[in-house]
Parts: structure tokens; C-alpha cells; sequence
């Protein structure tokens, strides 16, 4: 890409390619429209929630009073906002130029304003409120100076330096983006050239030893000789892949587990295409967990098992704990949830999506497809935290026309996942929408009622306390669903830093608590904060469990034959 656009030739390649974007992306949005249609469905529904909201204020002058005075102070400089500390839209030097200071006063201003008006705008109930809410933060986000050329200077400057170049590389930046999504707005995060499972992420030696049209089973090579005798078998979620828990050797919780003496099994999920749109929660209990427990103890030999389950992996094992008590299968000794609702009376921002209306609409658009595109997923976990994973790469890659650094953890967000149309649904609408997996009998698996308060082995839960997916206070009432003996850790930070946070890191703190309290409040005043990661306090839990010692054997010499080398197949296929 050129320095510097100097000279009349150089100005008329710049406007000759810029319209062959335009032509570009117009090609790109013909090919998706139908996708297209039903997020513009969905957007509709959003801004009408919100102008029920506006019109509602005719009816409450006061408010509309005070709202006025506020923004009339805000705009004369009489109000001036302090910029919150982890917002950096507005932190770099050049915003503090006359007429751009006072103009991110303004906006903060008017965001402050416009959300306490809507909060004290009486009449709505409590689920409406927070959608409305949400969608105004969205909105809010959405109209930040920062997000514009004209109105963030450090774009301005850019432009100057480069003589728009940076400009005609933004462009193609953003239709990158807009092919590789087929039509949805996914922002590339990082270098997505610089990592591949199975030579920089997920490089943990195993074999793949079973396989069926949902999983493949890892089990991974033995580091030390001696081992639990009982295996610990990790159900992951498939809205993302697996190697969330094997990225690189530096901070993989299973190169640590296998280090500590564990025989490691890890369901990879299959990435699913319309074959599968009929596989439904039934099938995920049947062939994804018990048939890789059935395959860990054909190998091993192995009676009884450990169990872990991540997010909606540990819904799904939850889930699937409670059916095999109901069929008297008593081989897991004990379950390991991280950040899992398995009470969804509280499912925080992610719930903004989830009104009846948008679930009609997004079955409709699974009926089509056969399933969940993984992108359209990722773009709504995005928006939960919408400056950070949206709008600042808006702003680096299509304003400042620059490329992401590469980063580990952000490949892995960015490596999408589909998920079957008739799953999400029933997940959606059974535990999401109704909380019926709380309820004794609320949920059938295969024709069988299930009742998680019949789950009697030892659980440990770690959560996360700044965790914006699963919060911790719901987390909290689901481990009080179980029977069998309760240890709930919470670790600091968010959902997936939270967890992980290898033992030797000595980032952040957890808080313990071996008494179960009747509310999350009551727990936490009277747990006890312990530095560092909780990696060791867990492995001592778990070993605890583990059985006696016996000697590690190579996955190559199980009962069942090694089908190929870890990470497998299934974790190679890309959206």
C-alpha cells in the first residue's frame, strides 16, 4: 500500500480502486441478502422495543424536563464527564484538541443522559427495561464520535499523514470482512494467519481414539508415569472449539492436568453443516457424552470416570448427569462445571436477544439454513462488551486502515462454530427462555424426565466474577440444584480469563467457600480470598477423586485403535 497519495495519478488509481470496492461490496450483499434480511428482522424489532420506549416519555413531562436541562448543561460545558477508566475510545492525546474535547464531553454527556432517562421511566416490566436498555447501549456505542472520520481526529491525522491510504485499505479491510462472513459484520480480531491448530495452538500430544458423526475423543499422551486410575473426561462447549483449554503449552489447562498426574480425554465437536440440522439436545447428551464415557472406559478399562464441563458444556453434562441417574448409570464419580447456568433465572445481556419475537426469527432463519452460522454467534457475544470486541477494530482497521496484532486467545474467538437448528432451539427455548432445566421433570432426555437434584457425586464449580456470559450469581443458584457434596470457587475476572489463569501466573485471586449459603451475598461475605490462580486448589479436589494410583499408559496402546494424531479433524474445519 502506498505511503502517500502525492500526485494526480496516484489520486486517480486511488478513486478508480475505491469505486471498485463499492462495486465489490455491493456484489458481496446481493450474494447474502437473504442472511442480510432476516438481521435487518431482527434490528427492526430491536428499535421498535426502543421507540416504545421514547413515545412512553410524552406521557411523563417531568422526566422529558430534566432530560432537556441535562443535555442543555451538557452541551454549554456546565456538566463535564469524567472519561471511565476502561473506556478508551477518547484516551489518546489528540482528542484533547479544542473543539474534540468538548465534543467527547458532549457525546459522554448525552449517553449518561439518555440512560438515566430510560431508567426511570416507569411502566415497563423488568425484562422489556433491560432489552431497552441494551439496545439503547448499543445504539449509544453505535453513534460515538470516535467511530466517524470526520469527528475522531486521530483518524483525521492518519488520513493527513497517509493521504487517505489508509482510507482504500479500511475499505478493503472491511470487505474482507464482508466476504468472509458471507454477509454478517465480523471484524477481524487478530492475525488470522498466524495460528493453526496443531502447530501453534492445541499442540498437546494425544490421539484421536473414537469418532462419530458429533465427537472425536482425544486422549492425550501421558507425561509422567504414575496416574489417577480414574479418568478425567472434558465435555467443551461447541459454540466455540475445545482448544479454548489447549491454546499453547504457556496456558493450556490440559498439558497442566496431564502434568498433574491425569488421564485426559477432550470431546472435539464437530463444526456442523445442514446434515446435522436435525441433531437436537437429545443427540448431544446421547452421542456426544455417553458415548465418549463409553468409549474412555472401553480403552482404559477404566469403571468410573471424572467428568468437566465448560459453559454450555457444562449445561450439556449437567444435563446428562441427571438422565444417567434417572437410568441408574452411576459411572462419573464426580463433575467439574466451569462458568455453567444450569438455573437460568438470571442469563444477564445475553437475554436481550432472547424475547420471544427474536427466537421466531431466528428459527425461521434456522428452518433455511439447517443451522446457526457460528459468525452471526460470535457478533452477538461481541456486542456484550461492543466497544471492546466491535468498535475499537471498526476504528483500527477500517478507519486507521491498520492490521490487528496476533493474539492467541482472539483466534480462538474468531474461529466460529455452527450450531444444529433443532439443539439451539430446544436450548433456547428450554432452559433460556422457559428455566425448565431447573425444574424436577421440566426437561425429558430420550422419553426420560430428568432431575438435577438427584445428582449425588461431588461437584466443584468455579465461576468467574466478572464474567458478562454466565453470571456468577446465576451460576450460584444452579450449584445449589445438586445433592452431592458442593465446593463453589469463584476466581477473578471474566468467563474465559477467569478460567484460564495457569497456577504459576500469579494473576488475579479466587474466593473459597466449602459451606453453600442460601444467596451468592451471603457465600461471598463469608468465603476466603486466596491469591493466584485456583488451578492447585482445584487439581487437590480433583485428585481427591481420582481413585488410587496406577501406571500411565500411551493412548496408542488402549483397547480402541488410534485414529489419527490430536487435535483431529473436526477442530480443522472453518466457517
Amino acid at each position: 500500500m502506498m505511503d502517500n497519495l502525492n500526485n494526480q495519478q496516484e489520486f486517480t488509481d486511488f478513486i478508480s480502486n475505491l469505486g471498485n470496492q463499492m462495486i465489490k461490496a455491493g456484489e458481496i450483499i446481493q450474494q447474502n441478502a437473504n442472511r442480510m434480511w432476516f438481521d435487518m428482522q431482527r434490528q427492526t424489532l430491536m428499535m421498535t422495543e426502543l421507540n416504545e420506549a421514547m413515545s412512553a416519555l410524552s406521557s411523563h413531562p417531568e422526566l422529558l424536563q430534566r432530560y432537556q436541562q441535562r443535555i442543555t448543561e451538557g452541551f454549554t460545558g456546565q456538566l463535564p464527564v469524567t472519561v471511565p477508566k476502561k473506556d478508551r475510545r477518547f484516551k489518546d492525546e489528540q482528542w484533547q484538541q479544542a473543539g474534540f474535547a468538548e465534543l467527547s464531553q458532549m457525546y459522554l454527556n448525552y449517553c449518561d443522559a439518555t440512560t438515566e432517562l430510560i431508567e426511570a421511566l416507569p411502566g415497563f416490566d423488568e425484562a422489556k427495561k433491560e432489552r431497552v436498555l441494551f439496545f439503547l447501549r448499543q445504539w449509544l456505542s453505535a453513534i460515538s464520535p470516535s467511530n466517524f472520520l470526520m469527528t475522531n481526529p486521530v483518524a483525521i491525522a492518519e488520513t493527513q499523514k497517509t493521504g487517505g491510504a489508509n482510507l482504500l485499505q479500511g475499505m478493503t479491510n472491511y470487505l474482507e470482512d464482508l466476504e468472509r462472513g458471507q454477509g454478517l459484520h465480523n471484524i477481524r480480531m487478530t492475525d488470522l494467519n498466524a495460528f493453526k491448530p496443531g502447530e501453534n495452538l492445541a499442540i498437546t500430544e494425544g490421539k484421536v481414539v473414537y469418532q462419530n458423526d458429533l465427537i472425536q475423543l482425544i486422549q492425550y499422551s501421558p507425561k509422567i508415569d504414575k496416574v489417577s486410575e480414574r479418568p478425567l473426561l472434558i465435555v467443551p462447549p461447541w459454540i466455540n472449539k475445545y482448544y479454548i483449554l489447549d491454546l499453547q503449552p504457556k496456558n493450556s489447562l490440559v498439558d497442566w492436568a496431564v502434568k498433574q498426574g491425569q488421564t485426559v480425554f477432550m470431546i472435539s465437536w464437530v463444526n456442523p453443516d445442514q446434515s446435522h440440522k436435525n441433531k437436537d439436545f437429545a443427540h448431544y447428551v446421547q452421542e456426544g457424552v455417553i458415548e465418549a464415557i463409553n468409549a474412555v472406559c472401553e480403552t482404559t478399562g477404566a469403571k468410573k470416570v471424572n467428568t468437566l464441563g465448560y459453559c454450555l458444556g457444562g449445561t450439556l453434562l449437567g444435563t446428562t448427569l441427571a438422565y444417567m441417574k434417572a437410568i441408574k448409570d452411576n459411572r462419573v464419580t464426580s463433575a467439574t462445571f466451569f462458568t455453567t447456568l444450569l438455573d437460568f433465572t438470571h442469563p444477564g445481556e445475553l437475554g436481550c436477544f432472547l424475547s420471544e419475537e427474536q427466537l421466531e426469527i431466528l428459527r425461521q432463519q434456522m428452518d433455511v439454513e439447517g443451522v446457526l452460522d457460528g459468525r452471526a454467534l460470535a457478533l452477538s457475544y461481541n456486542m456484550l462488551r461492543e466497544n471492546d470486541l466491535h468498535w475499537a477494530y471498526h476504528v483500527n482497521n477500517y478507519l486507521l486502515g491498520k492490521e490487528p496484532p496476533a493474539f492467541d486467545l482472539l483466534y480462538w474467538n474468531s474461529d466460529a462454530t455452527n450450531l444444529p437448528a433443532a439443539m439451539h432451539h430446544f436450548y433456547l427455548k428450554n432452559m433460556y427462555l422457559e428455566n425448565k432445566l431447573k425444574e424436577p421433570a421440566g426437561i425429558e432426555i430420550n422419553g426420560v424426565a430428568i432431575d438435577l437434584s438427584k445428582i449425588d457425586i461431588p461437584c466443584y464449580f468455579l465461576s468467574a466474577q466478572k464474567d458478562h456470559i454466565a453470571l456468577w450469581e446465576s451460576t450460584y443458584l444452579g450449584a445449589r440444584l445438586i445433592k452431592g457434596d458442593v465446593t463453589f470457587v469463584l476466581a477473578g475476572s471474566g468467563h474465559v480469563a477467569g478460567v484460564i489463569n495457569p497456577a504459576d501466573s500469579g494473576k488475579y485471586s479466587y474466593f473459597h467457600n466449602t459451606e453453600l449459603k442460601d444467596s451468592s451475598d451471603e457465600w461471598l461475605a463469608s468465603a476466603e480470598q486466596q491469591e493466584g490462580s485456583w488451578w492447585p486448589n482445584w487439581m487437590e479436589w480433583l485428585q481427591g477423586n481420582g481413585g488410587r494410583t496406577i501406571n500411565a499408559k500411551d493412548p496408542s496402546k488402549g483397547k480402541l485403535p488410534a485414529l489419527e494424531d490430536a487435535p483431529g479433524s473436526y477442530v480443522l474445519k472453518t466457517l
